[in-house]
């Protein structure tokens, strides 16, 4: 079972939740915004557990739930029936069906075990304006036995009378030796993958081990630094055909990043889509990782032809490429390619063509290393 000591670099929502239980003046309703995958549930869950523990000690300096009571076995199970979540039908929008429902009705009934009733809803930003005014309705006269935590990626989805009625808890990111060491020791990951996941999730420590457990993602980086060394040998139409084959997941895998992006995608709306030449939201992140792979290449070389150290590397396990490239590039070179891969960047945000963007791209790498 998780608790407050497990919750990596976010003092200030630490502090604040634990002078709420050592005082005891919980608020009825706050909202806990950060970034998608950043951990917004897992805090959300070990302070809803510790509010609803009958038997709460002290432990590393922290106020924790005892984890052997029955509420904690039954909050550890998800199956507590005083820690509500809040689901919706349609993918895209918490309608006000499902508020009325699943909080405004059924807050007039008391807790079934415990002092408290806790509502929680994920991806609150979803919530549409009717919803948002149904809510708004029992924050203004909660019962007293009712906390509610909205979960968000967005907070200025929210009605400005949502919000002043919430105290606001923001997630800031995670330093990456923290989320270094949290994959080295809680998920046995290398010291050099962790490194790299750490870097590349940016203080996220979710995508952070999302990387860690990706296989197809370890491909990318493999075969994008091989490419790069391997590039003055090819022609641009074989080089057009090796990034094609490293940024187009295998049909499973694009399937799977649907899946999880759309949890109740129809087969119909992926029908529809069929055809289309359009990038897919799939396609956009492994392209997002594909450049990231290459900024962090061309980072590390410039580093090491200042340095010749590898301790500040961040693909430390690549030296003997990083050495390669390094011995053919002059400070100029790789200061252009970096300047290449923001163009080339911004070129694709603003819908240029993909493979037309790319190709320019290669050029000029290939022509500066």
């Amino acid at each position: 079972m998780s608790d407050f000591i497990d919750i990596i670099d976010q003092k200030q929502i630490v502090e604040h939740m634990q002078n709420a239980l050592s005082t005891g003046k919980i608020s009825h309703a706050y909202i806990i915004e950060g970034e998608e995958d950043a951990g917004k549930e897992f805090i959300t869950n070990i302070f809803a557990k510790a509010i609803q523990c009958e038997s709460k000690e002290t432990r590393d300096g922290y106020i924790e739930a005892c984890n052997k009571c029955h509420s904690c076995i039954q909050a550890a199970s998800h199956s507590h029936p005083d820690i509500i979540t809040v689901t919706h039908e349609k993918p895209a929008t918490i309608s006000v069906d499902d508020i009325r429902t699943q909080v405004r009705d059924d807050v007039i009934i008391k807790p079934y075990s415990s002092k408290y009733k806790i509502y929680i809803i994920p991806e609150g930003e979803k919530m549409n304006a009717a919803a948002q005014n149904a809510l708004l309705k029992t924050l203004e006269e909660p019962p007293a036995y009712v906390i509610i935590f909205i979960l968000t990626s967005n907070l200025s989805a929210f009605l400005q009378t949502i919000i002043s009625r919430c105290i606001v808890l923001s997630m800031k990111p995670a330093m990456d030796e923290s989320i270094k060491k949290y994959l080295m020791s809680s998920f046995h990951v290398v010291d050099y993958k962790a490194e790299v996941c750490a870097s590349f999730a940016r203080g996220n420590v979710g995508k952070a081990l999302e990387l860690a457990e990706d296989e197809h993602f370890e491909n990318l980086r493999n075969n994008t630094i091989d490419l790069i060394t391997k590039l003055s040998r090819l022609e641009i139409h074989e080089i057009n055909e090796k990034v094609q084959s490293i940024i187009t997941p295998k049909e499973e895998e694009q399937e799977k990043t649907k899946e999880k992006e759309s949890k109740s995608k129809k087969d119909k709306d992926k029908k529809s889509d069929e055809g289309k030449k359009k990038t897919s939201k799939a396609d956009l992140h492994v392209l997002d990782d594909f450049f990231d792979v290459l900024l962090y290449f061309f980072r590390d070389v410039l580093v090491y032809k200042a340095e010749e150290k590898t301790d500040h590397l961040i693909f430390s396990d690549k030296l003997s490429y990083i050495r390669d490239i390094t011995d053919h590039c002059t400070y100029k070179g790789i200061n252009h390619i970096i300047e290449s891969l923001e163009v080339a960047q911004n070129r694709l945000r603003a819908n240029v063509n993909t493979e037309l963007t790319l190709q320019m791209l290669f050029i000029d790498i290939k022509e500066n290393i």
